[in-house]
């Protein structure tokens, strides 16, 4: 395996360090050619985005790709393409998609007696009954509140009390959760199951949408922020063109969905595939990057880390082309197995549900491992101190966004019902993202933490990225995640929750973590090293495959 050179951005003050490889991967292989811009330059030069002062994605965006269909000037590619493992596919034209939505926007609005701005709380897996409630919502000015299938009742509860919705959507696998907290909710009026069996107290779904409704005249309303504003998503950083199929393996619960299963490539007028695995499954994935003309694909990097425990040379990615992750850093480790066994790089990218895209590795840019590359035209991004001011190159800080003279349109609004929330992401000219990050001098952008996740030693302040990605350097490393651990003379020490390689599974324990211990100290500064390590079968994830560092800190600080 390729040693990375490093080189270190030395912080005067606390000695502090950043570990940043210097160069990419060993093999080459020749980089592919943007279709949308020439290089990270054009792109600034380019984006030049008019909102308009009355806007719906719906009408605006996917019903004129609809247009483009009639007309013959789409290549036939689908709008939705949906698969399971029993062989079933669903393919949506723009036109279809237009048509169905229109039709579940007659359910919300004449079956339910939803209006404008009343709220829609869904909870869905991937099944094409979510895209098209999604739509849907869009049309007829609800709005739409998504939930991963992994909450509880008592999170269902929360949700559908603090949210005040009128209606919910669910299939059966919740609807027994909803029920028995359904009368804690004073403002919930509607049920809809997603189901082929009806279920007592519940509005059948799919009765109601075989039902025949004439078309009420749609509300129209702004979905800027995200219906215009992810065009330098789909556009400059996804690369995406209508000749395009790309996957996401995003949960439908978490605003990635909507960026990179939505409107991003629905912008672009590119094929959305989607599978209905419940929970990611590598060999899944591999066969379906084989078996189907993806051309892009994006996951999370926990998903990467698993797939390159499989021998991927033996998988043919015939139509792959540009593979990006976000959601969390992706180790460079984990970029240089895919590529060496792939010959396809991975572009990072950066953002938040606040935001749109914040910072990205763009074709035609030069990649640096580890790094969330430059920032979108979309934004003017900065690294701040506690006042305000704006750090130089090396010196850690907040990640933050410019909102002043002009707020760009394409960052949230408030928090729904919580003004000091929304005053908090405010400092002077800045909204701060809450995540700690310094800028290098080619104008690189490096992750250093959550805030909350960022570890407080002593004095020496230590993100966990960069202890996560020296360990899974070392060849008994699967996958590991870093928190603080609280610790009678420094506070808190860094702690790390360490998969191991099958073969290392019987070695001697305590050996095992001083030999790591010590490999951590050789790749990284040896004051970041993990005092404590704790092997375990496996790391808590979202379905999508984020860890879960909150759970493993609650835990662990709950010992105390």
């Amino acid at each position: 395996m390729t040693v990375l050179a490093l080189q270190f951005l030395q912080k005067s003050r606390n000695f502090r360090s950043l570990r940043i490889p210097s160069k990419c991967f060993s093999k080459d292989y020749p980089a592919l050619a943007p279709q949308n811009f020439s290089d990270y330059e054009s792109i600034k030069q380019q984006y030049k985005v008019e909102v308009p002062e009355d806007f719906n994605f719906a009408r605006d965006v996917l019903d004129k790709w609809s247009e483009v269909e009639k007309e013959r000037r789409r290549p036939s590619n689908p709008a939705l393409w949906w698969v399971d493992n029993r062989g079933d596919e669903v393919r949506w034209t723009f036109a279809e998609l237009s048509f169905l939505s229109k039709k579940v926007a007659n359910v919300l609005t004449m079956e339910c007696g939803l209006q404008k701005g009343d709220r829609v709380l869904m909870i869905l897996p991937r099944i094409p009954e979510w895209w098209l409630v999604n739509v849907a919502c869009m049309r007829t000015g609800t709005i739409l509140i998504p939930g991963t299938t992994q909450l509880t009742a008592k999170d269902i509860l929360h949700r559908l009390q603090t949210s005040k919705a009128k209606c919910i959507i669910v299939d059966d696998v919740l609807a027994a959760a909803v029920d028995s907290i359904a009368s804690s909710c004073q403002s919930l009026l509607f049920k809809l199951i997603v189901s082929n069996k009806p279920k007592d107290g519940w509005l059948s779904f799919k009765d109601l949408f075989k039902a025949d409704h004439n078309s009420p005249k749609m509300t129209e309303h702004s979905h800027s922020s995200y219906g215009v504003g992810l065009t330098v998503n789909g556009r400059f950083w996804l690369d995406l063109t209508p000749s395009d199929v790309f996957w996401n393996t995003s949960d439908t619960g978490w605003a990635k969905s909507a960026w990179s299963s939505i409107f991003a490539p629905w912008i672009q007028g590119a094929c959305v595939f989607v599978h209905s695995m419940p929970r990611f499954e590598p060999t899944i994935v591999l066969d379906n990057l084989s078996r189907f003309p993806i051309t892009t694909f994006c996951s999370a990097p926990t998903a990467y880390r698993m797939l390159v425990q499989h021998n991927l040379t033996s998988y043919k990615f015939k139509s792959l082309q540009h593979c990006v992750s976000a959601g969390e850093p992706i180790n460079p480790e984990v970029m240089e197995q895919w590529k060496e066994q792939t010959g396809l790089d991975i572009y990072e990218g950066y953002g938040q549900t606040e935001t749109v895209l914040i910072c990205g590795t763009f074709k035609g840019m030069k990649i640096k491992p580890g790094s969330m590359g430059k920032p979108s035209p979309a934004y003017d991004v900065k690294i701040i101190d506690e006042n305000g001011n704006i750090l130089p190159p090396g010196e850690e800080g907040d990640i933050a966004i410019r909102v002043k003279p002009t707020r760009p349109f394409s960052l949230f609004t408030q928090y729904i019902d919580d003004p000091e929330k929304t005053a908090s992401t405010l400092r002077e000219d800045f909204y701060v993202t809450g995540d700690r990050g310094i800028v290098d001098e080619d104008g690189y952008f490096w992750f250093v933490g959550r805030s909350d996740d960022v570890i407080n030693s002593a004095g020496y302040r230590i993100g966990p990225f960069e202890v996560e990605s020296a360990l899974i350097e070392h060849a008994a490393v699967v996958e590991s995640a870093v928190i603080s651990s609280p610790d009678p003379i420094r506070g808190e020490v860094v702690k790390a929750f360490v998969v191991l390689a099958p073969d290392y599974i019987s070695y001697d324990p305590e050996a095992l973590i001083k030999e790591l211990q010590e490999h951590v100290k050789k790749i990284t500064a040896p004051y970041k090293y993990p005092r404590k390590v704790e092997f375990v079968q496996h790391l808590p994830k979202t379905i999508s495959g984020k860890i879960r560092r909150n759970e493993l800190r609650k835990k662990e600080w709950g010992k105390v």
